[in-house]
Protein backbone atom coordinates (compact mmCIF):
# COMPACT_ATOMS: atom_id res chain seq x y z
CA UNK A 1 0.00 0.00 0.00
CA UNK A 2 1.71 3.36 -1.26
CA UNK A 3 0.29 5.16 1.81
CA UNK A 4 2.36 3.47 4.26
CA UNK A 5 5.46 4.28 2.27
CA UNK A 6 7.95 6.85 3.89
CA UNK A 7 8.68 8.65 0.65
CA UNK A 8 4.60 9.15 0.45
CA UNK A 9 4.13 10.55 4.11
CA UNK A 10 7.19 12.72 3.37
CA UNK A 11 5.83 14.72 -0.04
CA UNK A 12 2.36 15.08 2.19
CA UNK A 13 4.20 16.66 4.43
CA UNK A 14 5.86 18.97 2.14
CA UNK A 15 2.65 19.86 -0.40
CA UNK A 16 1.10 20.81 2.99
CA UNK A 17 4.49 23.26 3.58
CA UNK A 18 4.63 24.18 -0.11
CA UNK A 19 0.68 25.03 -0.25
CA UNK A 20 0.65 27.15 2.78
CA UNK A 21 3.48 28.87 1.81
CA UNK A 22 2.89 29.47 -2.21
CA UNK A 23 -1.31 28.96 -2.80
CA UNK A 24 -2.67 25.45 -3.79
CA UNK A 25 -1.98 27.25 -7.39
CA UNK A 26 1.50 28.73 -7.30
CA UNK A 27 2.68 25.23 -5.37
CA UNK A 28 4.32 23.49 -8.35
CA UNK A 29 5.00 19.92 -8.09
CA UNK A 30 8.64 20.63 -8.98
CA UNK A 31 8.27 22.84 -5.15
CA UNK A 32 7.05 19.62 -3.63
CA UNK A 33 9.47 17.12 -4.61
CA UNK A 34 12.19 20.01 -3.60
CA UNK A 35 10.67 20.40 -0.24
CA UNK A 36 10.14 16.41 0.42
CA UNK A 37 13.54 15.51 -0.87
CA UNK A 38 12.67 13.46 -4.11
CA UNK A 39 12.78 13.72 -7.40
CA UNK A 40 10.01 15.26 -9.35
CA UNK A 41 9.42 11.92 -11.12
CA UNK A 42 8.55 10.17 -7.93
CA UNK A 43 5.65 12.75 -7.18
CA UNK A 44 4.12 10.73 -9.87
CA UNK A 45 5.17 7.40 -8.52
CA UNK A 46 2.73 8.34 -5.93
CA UNK A 47 -0.01 10.75 -7.20
CA UNK A 48 -1.67 11.28 -10.35
CA UNK A 49 -1.17 15.53 -10.70
CA UNK A 50 -1.39 18.23 -8.33
CA UNK A 51 -5.00 17.80 -7.26
CA UNK A 52 -4.79 14.08 -6.55
CA UNK A 53 -1.74 15.57 -3.74
CA UNK A 54 -4.52 18.08 -2.83
CA UNK A 55 -7.28 15.31 -2.13
CA UNK A 56 -4.69 13.25 -0.75
CA UNK A 57 -3.42 15.88 1.94
CA UNK A 58 -7.00 16.12 3.04
CA UNK A 59 -7.48 12.47 3.49
CA UNK A 60 -4.91 12.04 5.46
CA UNK A 61 -5.08 14.99 7.45
CA UNK A 62 -8.87 13.86 7.89
CA UNK A 63 -8.00 10.57 9.03
CA UNK A 64 -5.97 11.60 11.72
CA UNK A 65 -8.79 14.51 12.87
CA UNK A 66 -11.22 11.48 12.51
CA UNK A 67 -8.63 8.96 14.83
CA UNK A 68 -7.89 11.79 17.50
CA UNK A 69 -11.75 12.30 17.91
CA UNK A 70 -12.94 8.76 18.30
CA UNK A 71 -9.83 7.72 20.79
CA UNK A 72 -10.89 11.25 22.81
CA UNK A 73 -14.59 10.59 22.99
CA UNK A 74 -14.55 6.77 23.42
CA UNK A 75 -14.28 7.11 27.45
CA UNK A 76 -16.60 9.64 27.93
CA UNK A 77 -20.20 9.32 29.20
CA UNK A 78 -22.56 12.10 27.75
CA UNK A 79 -22.67 13.37 24.43
CA UNK A 80 -21.77 17.09 25.71
CA UNK A 81 -18.89 15.68 26.73
CA UNK A 82 -18.31 13.86 23.74
CA UNK A 83 -19.04 16.99 21.95
CA UNK A 84 -16.53 19.47 23.68
CA UNK A 85 -14.19 16.91 22.59
CA UNK A 86 -14.79 16.89 19.41
CA UNK A 87 -13.92 20.86 19.14
CA UNK A 88 -11.06 20.90 21.49
CA UNK A 89 -9.05 18.15 19.17
CA UNK A 90 -10.35 19.60 16.05
CA UNK A 91 -8.89 23.12 17.63
CA UNK A 92 -6.01 21.42 18.69
CA UNK A 93 -4.79 19.64 15.91
CA UNK A 94 -4.92 23.20 14.03
CA UNK A 95 -3.51 24.97 16.48
CA UNK A 96 -0.24 22.57 16.67
CA UNK A 97 -0.15 22.69 12.65
CA UNK A 98 -0.82 26.45 11.44
CA UNK A 99 0.71 25.24 8.32
CA UNK A 100 -1.99 22.66 7.90
CA UNK A 101 -4.55 25.25 9.26
CA UNK A 102 -3.51 27.12 6.67
CA UNK A 103 -4.52 24.32 3.62
CA UNK A 104 -7.63 23.38 5.43
CA UNK A 105 -9.24 26.59 5.95
CA UNK A 106 -8.28 28.51 3.24
CA UNK A 107 -6.48 26.42 0.26
CA UNK A 108 -9.16 23.51 0.13
CA UNK A 109 -11.59 26.19 -0.84
CA UNK A 110 -11.02 25.99 -4.76
CA UNK A 111 -14.01 26.85 -7.03
CA UNK A 112 -13.39 23.55 -9.11
CA UNK A 113 -16.66 21.89 -8.91
CA UNK A 114 -14.64 18.26 -9.15
CA UNK A 115 -12.09 19.14 -6.53
CA UNK A 116 -15.16 20.36 -4.26
CA UNK A 117 -17.10 17.15 -5.16
CA UNK A 118 -13.90 14.99 -4.14
CA UNK A 119 -13.14 17.01 -0.54
CA UNK A 120 -16.89 16.64 0.04
CA UNK A 121 -16.72 13.05 -0.18
CA UNK A 122 -13.33 13.26 1.84
CA UNK A 123 -15.55 15.18 4.31
CA UNK A 124 -18.32 12.17 5.21
CA UNK A 125 -16.44 9.99 7.65
CA UNK A 126 -15.69 13.37 9.76
CA UNK A 127 -19.38 14.24 9.15
CA UNK A 128 -20.40 11.08 10.63
CA UNK A 129 -18.46 10.74 13.54
CA UNK A 130 -20.73 13.69 14.33
CA UNK A 131 -23.54 12.71 13.37
CA UNK A 132 -23.29 9.58 15.77
CA UNK A 133 -22.60 12.17 19.01
CA UNK A 134 -26.07 13.43 18.06
CA UNK A 135 -27.98 10.51 17.49
CA UNK A 136 -26.83 9.45 21.25
CA UNK A 137 -27.11 12.06 22.45
CA UNK A 138 -30.66 11.80 21.20
CA UNK A 139 -31.22 8.49 22.59
CA UNK A 140 -30.13 9.47 26.00
CA UNK A 141 -32.41 12.25 25.95
CA UNK A 142 -29.58 14.74 26.31
CA UNK A 143 -31.10 16.68 22.33
CA UNK A 144 -34.30 16.93 21.83
CA UNK A 145 -36.60 14.34 20.55
CA UNK A 146 -37.18 15.74 17.11
CA UNK A 147 -33.55 17.38 16.61
CA UNK A 148 -33.09 17.38 12.78
CA UNK A 149 -29.46 15.21 12.69
CA UNK A 150 -28.29 16.87 9.38
CA UNK A 151 -28.94 20.55 10.32
CA UNK A 152 -27.81 20.52 13.42
CA UNK A 153 -24.47 18.59 11.86
CA UNK A 154 -24.13 20.81 9.34
CA UNK A 155 -24.58 24.27 11.90
CA UNK A 156 -22.02 22.45 14.50
CA UNK A 157 -19.56 21.63 11.16
CA UNK A 158 -19.93 25.28 10.17
CA UNK A 159 -19.54 26.73 13.23
CA UNK A 160 -16.33 25.22 13.43
CA UNK A 161 -14.83 25.78 10.35
CA UNK A 162 -16.20 29.12 10.05
CA UNK A 163 -13.99 29.65 14.01
CA UNK A 164 -10.99 28.22 12.48
CA UNK A 165 -10.82 30.17 9.27
CA UNK A 166 -11.20 32.94 11.39
CA UNK A 167 -8.53 32.38 13.86
CA UNK A 168 -6.04 31.64 10.10
CA UNK A 169 -7.28 34.85 8.89
CA UNK A 170 -6.54 36.69 11.78
CA UNK A 171 -2.95 35.44 11.79
CA UNK A 172 -3.10 32.96 14.63
CA UNK A 173 -2.73 35.61 17.17
CA UNK A 174 -5.23 34.24 19.66
CA UNK A 175 -5.49 31.18 21.25
CA UNK A 176 -7.92 28.91 19.02
CA UNK A 177 -8.45 26.25 21.91
CA UNK A 178 -9.43 28.01 24.02
CA UNK A 179 -12.32 28.84 22.24
CA UNK A 180 -13.93 25.33 22.45
CA UNK A 181 -15.26 25.68 25.51
CA UNK A 182 -17.37 28.81 24.22
CA UNK A 183 -18.05 27.39 20.87
CA UNK A 184 -19.67 24.23 22.91
CA UNK A 185 -21.58 26.62 24.79
CA UNK A 186 -23.01 27.81 22.52
CA UNK A 187 -24.00 24.83 20.58
CA UNK A 188 -25.54 23.46 23.49
CA UNK A 189 -27.61 26.33 24.77
CA UNK A 190 -28.00 28.36 21.68
CA UNK A 191 -27.74 32.32 22.04
CA UNK A 192 -31.29 33.02 23.80
CA UNK A 193 -30.80 33.02 27.47
CA UNK A 194 -33.70 31.21 29.25
CA UNK A 195 -34.80 34.44 30.77
CA UNK A 196 -34.57 36.46 27.75
CA UNK A 197 -36.72 33.47 26.06
CA UNK A 198 -39.53 33.44 29.02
Amino acid sequence: MKRNRPKYKQIIEAAVVVIAENGYHQAQISKIARQAGVADGTIYLYFKNKEDVLISVFQEKMAMFVETINEGIAGKETASEKLLVMFESHFKILSADKKLAIVTQLELRQSNKDLRFKINEVLKDYLSVLESILEYGKERGEFAADLDIRLARQMIFGTMDETATTWVLNEHKYDLVALAPKVHKLILNGCISENAAS
